[in-house]
């Protein structure tokens, strides 16, 4: 049996982005929640008026 591709693989946590408008996107997934928060981190620190948040993917 050929081994999984990383991006067919279930991920436990979703980064989110929600805009000054209210619209809510879905950044990325990780497979920890340390990677979810990570990238989450990043995203804020380049200074957007963005919100980020990470949570239990669905």
């Amino acid at each position: 049996m050929p081994a999984q591709l990383a991006e067919d693989r279930p991920r436990g946590w979703t980064v989110w982005r929600q805009d000054d408008n209210g619209n809510r996107y879905e950044v990325s997934r990780h497979d920890t929640r340390a990677e979810a928060d990570s990238t989450a981190a990043m995203m804020e620190a380049r200074g957007h008026k963005q919100t980020y948040w990470v949570a239990r993917s669905a």
